[in-house]
């Protein structure tokens, strides 16, 4: 199926889990950015007065975005949406994953009813970076496989991360080769910028940079081996005690305002220590 992408966009709403709220891009005490921002940025240059809102929050499975994100996406009847979830449940333990799956295959649906232009992503290949990477690589092929057939049948813009060469770049992540850096945050919002093919737009951000280094045995073996102890450890440990990343935790821009507005503070801290909230997907 093919949908017309609109001359113009008044209403962008952003949902998702980390990726979509920044994490890795800013900070706690300054603030996150993140792909999502950038885009709403580079949007408002071309179609000035555009109302942003983001709804992601970091822990999120597919699951929790459709009950609790894509209502209140609805309610706001944006004529744009942005939606990147699911790595939550790919690396999720246990036999939920078809679940996971068919809730994909709901929001999908739901978001293609709503007449908004939505914009999604296939995940990089994150096989790559962890240790238990070949565990997870036949799930992400699934989930891939899936975002590339809905895409397909609703007429979504497409942007395809599992296949651009710059997401090999080692800069493009953060140390926990998970969560993308400040710079992949910005090769996402350029990403999104040409599926909307917006003015000024081009390819360019899926090639390699030729000046930072692609990974290699010896760095990926190293970034796995800090990934185990400062992520995975601490991730195990939380589930074990009922805990998530989302715990505490609120949309950064839970409501339609300007672009260079400043959003009210609305996260509440979570009980666990900085080093370990700062570690999720």
């Amino acid at each position: 199926m093919y949908r017309a992408i609109p001359a113009g966009y008044s209403r962008y709403v952003a949902i998702g889990d980390s990726q979509t709220e920044g994490l890795w891009d800013g900070d706690e005490s300054t603030g996150l950015l993140g792909f999502a921002d950038r885009l709403a940025v580079l949007l408002d240059s071309v179609y000035p007065g555009l109302q942003y809102a983001n709804l992601a929050i970091r822990g999120k499975r597919l699951g929790d975005v459709l009950r609790e994100q894509v209502p209140e996406t609805l309610a706001m009847e944006p004529d744009l949406i942005t939606v990147c979830a699911g790595m939550n449940d790919v690396i999720q333990p246990g036999r939920s994953f078809g679940r996971a799956l068919a809730e994909l295959d709901h929001l999908y649906a739901t978001l293609a009813d709503s007449g908004a232009t939505v914009v999604t992503t296939t995940f990089p290949n994150v096989a790559q970076f962890l240790p238990f990477g070949r565990i997870v690589s036949k799930r992400l092929a699934r989930i891939n496989w899936a975002i590339r057939v809905a895409a397909h049948r609703y007429g979504f813009p497409l942007v395809d991360l599992y296949s651009a060469a710059s997401m090999r770049d080692w800069d493009t992540w953060s140390y926990d080769r998970v969560h993308a850096s400040p710079k992949g945050h910005v090769l996402f919002a350029a990403a999104a910028a040409e599926a909307l093919n917006l003015p000024g737009s081009n390819h360019d951000w899926a090639q390699p940079h030729l000046e930072s280094a692609q990974l290699s045995g010896g760095a990926g073996g190293y970034g796995k081996l800090r990934w185990t102890q400062d992520n995975f450890f601490p991730w195990v440990w939380r589930r074990m005690r009922g805990l998530s990343a989302a715990d505490g935790r609120f949309p950064k821009r839970p409501q339609l305002e300007p672009v260079n507005a400043q959003p009210t503070p609305h996260n509440a801290a979570p009980t666990e220590d900085v080093a370990a909230r700062r570690q999720h997907p």
